[in-house]
């Protein structure tokens, strides 16, 4: 018996190896940021697809999304025909590192914001518990919205939480 788990443990390893490979290759993953020293374009396919999937970087704005395409498109005309940023002059280099920590700071400050963050309450009036789930930019929102309908009501400010 053991040595059918061990023979098929064996046989799977090159699949696993390969799926680790091909997962980890040239995508983008938004805890880890843009990176250029893997393909740009396989990473700038994937900026794009997350933005526009609607989960990822759900809390992204307006400006904030237009201000990362430009540095995308940036980056491409800077990088032109190089196979990495290696290649390029030390003043393109710069750029090239000014607009990738830009994209990197508005999408980790927009995926933090998208973050699901579930509570289990329970409501007034009613013993059974219930899921309560928002962004943490929701709940930031109505953390302000339910200040500033106090603060209106009593008609004095109220100590600013930190």
């Amino acid at each position: 018996m053991y040595k059918l788990v061990l023979a098929s443990l064996l046989a799977l390893a090159p699949l696993a190896a390969g799926a680790t490979v091909q997962s980890g290759g040239n995508g983008f993953s938004p805890d880890k940021g843009l990176d250029l020293s893997r393909s740009f374009e396989a990473q700038r396919q994937a900026i794009v697809g997350a933005l526009a999937d609607g989960k990822t970087y759900s809390e992204i704005s307006a400006a904030d999304r237009q201000q990362v395409a430009a540095s995308l498109d940036r980056i491409s005309s800077l990088l032109g025909d190089a196979q990495s940023a290696d290649q390029l002059s030390e003043a393109a280099k710069v750029e090239v590192f000014n607009e990738q920590e830009r994209i990197n700071t508005l999408l980790t400050r927009a995926h933090e914001d998208s973050r699901l963050v579930c509570i289990r309450e329970k409501r007034v009036g009613s013993h059974r518990p219930t899921n309560n789930c928002m962004t943490v930019a929701e709940r930031r929102r109505m953390r302000e919205q339910t200040l500033d309908a106090l603060q209106s009501k009593r008609g004095y400010g109220l100590p600013q939480a930190n």
